[in-house]
Parts: C-alpha cells; sequence; structure tokens
C-alpha cells in the first residue's frame, strides 16, 4: 500500500512496542522479521505452545494462553498495542478486549472498519463489518462516528461518510431505512462539522454520473470515501466482495472504541496484512 510509507516514517519516529498475540503461527514470524527489517523494532511474539521453535533474533514471550497474556500486557503497559486473530476468530479477541480493556471514555460500544486501498489507488473506509449484527440507531451512528475518525486518522483525508441502505433520498420506504435516516440525523446533531448524508444506495454515494442523477443535492453522493451498511451482515459481504473480486487491499478488521489500542486480522490474513495492521496499531 502506498500509504503504508506515510505510517512507517510516524512509526519509526516513536517505535511503539507492538504484541503480535499469535506467536505459534510462521506468518507472525515473517511480519515480525518484516517489521524489524522496516525499522520497527520493538515487537514481541506471544506464544501458547511450549514445544514452538523460536525464531531467531525475534523478541519472545510464552503463555498458557497467547491472547488473553498480550491484552494483559496491553492493559498493564508493557505494551503499546496488540494485534491478534490469525490464529483466533474475531469473538475470542472481542471477549478477550472487552473483558479486559474496556470502551474509551467518549465510546458506547465497540465497532470495527476495514481500510481499503483501491485499484486505482484510493482509500476508502467500511463500518461495520466484524462486530454488530443488527445495530440499533444508537450504535449506528456511533459506528459512523468512529469509522469516520478511523478513516481521517490513517488517510489525513477529511471523511466523507455515506449511511448506505437499498434507497437513496426516499425512493423506498423500510423499517431499516427509517433507522438508517435516524442514525444520519443523530450523527448530524453531535457531529455538526462531519459531512455525512443519508439514506443513499451505494452507486449514489460512489459515482458522481448517478449521484447527480439520484441524490443532486447531497454534499456527499458521488464523493464519499466512508460507507457504514446497515448491518453486518451487508457490511462482512461487502468487504469480501470489494477485497476478492475488486481487486482491493483490505486492512482490519480495525476494533474500534477501546480505551487502548488491539487489532483483530482474520484468520485468512497474509503476512503483508499482520505487517500493515501492525504498523497501523502502533
Amino acid at each position: 500500500m502506498e500509504i503504508r510509507n506515510k505510517w512507517l516514517d510516524a512509526i519509526r519516529q516513536h517505535q511503539p512496542r507492538i504484541a503480535l498475540a499469535d506467536g505459534n503461527d510462521p506468518r507472525t514470524h515473517r511480519a515480525s522479521q518484516q517489521l524489524q527489517a522496516w525499522g520497527v523494532e520493538n515487537t514481541v511474539l506471544v506464544f501458547d505452545d511450549p514445544h514452538s521453535l523460536i525464531p531467531e533474533g525475534l523478541k519472545v514471550v510464552r503463555a498458557e494462553d497467547a491472547l488473553d497474556h498480550a491484552v494483559e500486557m496491553l492493559v498493564q503497559g508493557e505494551v503499546d498495542a496488540v494485534v491478534a486473530g490469525a490464529t483466533r476468530t474475531t469473538r475470542d479477541v472481542l471477549r478477550a478486549a472487552v473483558w479486559k480493556i474496556g470502551l474509551a471514555q467518549d465510546a458506547s460500544t465497540v465497532s470495527s472498519s476495514f481500510l481499503f486501498e483501491l485499484a486505482d489507488g484510493r482509500n476508502v473506509t467500511y463500518g461495520d463489518c466484524a462486530v454488530i449484527p443488527e445495530p440499533t440507531v444508537e450504535q449506528l451512528a456511533a459506528i459512523a462516528i468512529f469509522t469516520a475518525k478511523t478513516h481521517e486518522q490513517l488517510t489525513a483525508q477529511q471523511a466523507k461518510v455515506a449511511m448506505l441502505s437499498f434507497s437513496t433520498d426516499g425512493s423506498a420506504e423500510h423499517t431499516s431505512i427509517d433507522a438508517v435516516r435516524a442514525a444520519t440525523d443523530l450523527v448530524r446533531t453531535s457531529q455538526p462539522d462531519l459531512l455525512i448524508d443519508g439514506e443513499l444506495q451505494f452507486d449514489a454515494a460512489f459515482v458522481p454520473e448517478v449521484a447527480a442523477v439520484k441524490a443532486p443535492k447531497s454534499s456527499v453522493a458521488g464523493e464519499a470515501n466512508v460507507f457504514i451498511f446497515p448491518n453486518l451482515a451487508a457490511g462482512n459481504i461487502a468487504y469480501k466482495i470489494t477485497e476478492r473480486i475488486g481487486g482491493a487491499t483490505a486492512l482490519g478488521p480495525l476494533l474500534q472504541g477501546l480505551a487502548k489500542p488491539l487489532h483483530d486480522v482474520s484468520r485468512g490474513c497474509s503476512t503483508s496484512d499482520l505487517v500493515d495492521v501492525a504498523i497501523i496499531a502502533g
């Protein structure tokens, strides 16, 4: 990812301590080696298999449960961030995060987002794709706010948030559309400076020519870079299609709303995915 170089410049400056909680997995070994090669020196592998071979030159901690121990290290201030999930389910990672870390002061829920680099080099962010199956209006508003913050922090771009549905600007009526509209109104009230619109269909949110026809008065339509899905089914399916068919590079799920930085990765992640998420976590 082109944007990785900007993150690396920042992370080399302050050298955060990053725990990789899937120390038994060869992908994490390679990720730690790559991070060290790029000048990110303070990574530690957390193992829960006493018989695993220790990769030469890497910092290692052994524990009965690598995930729990890595999160406890984060809580105690022994590390600054944790990356987990290469060998554990998102449910396992979330359970450890909520029980041990808890919510940030300004958060009412934990959610997730995915950052993408599209084939044409543009960056877009999706939420929520991994955590909340059927968000309430309040949760949907929180997802939008935190995903916008994530996008701006990682890309240095102004967030333009599209609240997605199967309707654009009243073209259909359904209770699920009502929820999207209500969540949009909540965000506008609490975050008046955030550019947000909804409900929008994806084509109206993403394609300027479609936006000109379907939502000509919208300040977001056709220019959105943050896309909020009405439920987890839509978000999870969309991110996998964007990655697998669309050819985009996907990073995440990035957990949002926690008091300390813990990020999840898919069990199907690559070494490169682990490296990029570790850099983001730091």
